[in-house]
């Protein structure tokens, strides 16, 4: 299976008044502070050889949920969306079967890490909407900062039978250079069989007007040493991505860091990966 998949960018519609997108509305963040749509990233996929992505979620609000599926629907090269439901609420189960047979509807995503909690995802009322998810096998989106990787162990522990992944290696502090205490969290969270990680997000955790490959390197190494090709995936982050460096850039910057790895494996880190872990239909 020669071709490429992009496990994690997102879509956002800044006319859409049902949409909060007011985080985008910071001098830092001026780049992204406009409507991404399909329409945007077409153009960049096809030259870059990737065959198909998923879409990831940014709002917590079922309405987005049925936006993205709307736009899977129209355009074949979505191969999936991972969106979102209420984990708290007593309608979780509700919320999930609205979506869950949607033939590309793949998977769910929580903005943990802009909890005021550090510890909400390990909340009793927050692992019942997990156990939700896992009675179901629907997989499930890790989105934290360094500060909430500790978290992952315990989640994977709590629900074995749940597929998990980190998005963006949880965020290590690549601007300074620093492995620890990132390493470490993430070899306590490998030694989960349900746990994955993608490598995505890498560039705008650097230093985004002067980031080098080898800034990225240490960091990958790391994740394919404890997770192995088999558990790792390549995801753009596009349009966040573009705070740092091009969609080509971050594609071209992940090739360079695995290239000493077997053809095999970097199939498996390019698009196997995402394809198991999402259950992706890509004929």
């Amino acid at each position: 299976m020669n071709m490429r998949i992009d496990s994690h960018h997102h879509l956002w519609d800044r006319e859409r008044e049902e949409f909060d997108y007011s985080w985008q509305e910071t001098d830092k963040l001026q780049k992204i502070c406009r409507s991404f749509l399909p329409g945007d990233l077409e153009p960049l996929i096809k030259p870059a050889g990737v065959r198909g992505t998923v879409v990831v979620q940014t709002q917590h609000n079922l309405q987005e949920n049925r936006w993205a599926l709307q736009l899977a629907e129209a355009h074949d090269w979505i191969l999936g969306v991972v969106g979102w439901v209420d984990l708290a609420s007593p309608q979780c189960e509700a919320q999930l079967l609205e979506f869950k047979d949607h033939p590309k509807f793949v998977g769910v995503r929580h903005v943990t890490q802009d909890e005021p909690d550090p510890d909400f995802i390990i909340r009793d009322d927050i692992s019942r909407g997990l156990s939700v998810l896992e009675n179901h096998q629907v997989p499930f989106d890790l989105l934290f900062y360094l500060k909430h990787l500790k978290h992952t162990e315990t989640v994977a522990r709590r629900f074995p039978g749940l597929p998990l992944v980190i998005d963006h290696l949880g965020k290590p502090d690549i601007q300074s250079g620093q492995i620890e205490p990132w390493k470490s969290d993430l070899s306590r969270a490998a030694q989960h069989p349900n746990v994955h990680c993608k490598l995505s997000g890498l560039i705008t955790e650097a230093d985004w007007e002067s980031w080098s490959i080898d800034d990225l390197r240490p960091y990958v190494e790391a994740a394919i040493e404890l997770f192995g090709a088999e558990r790792c995936m390549f995801g753009s982050d596009w349009p966040v991505c573009q705070l740092a460096g091009s969609y080509q850039q971050v594609l071209d910057s992940l090739q360079t860091c695995i290239a000493g790895l077997s053809e095999p494996d970097r199939q498996q880190v390019m698009s196997k990966t995402a394809v198991d872990f999402y259950q992706l239909k890509t004929e």
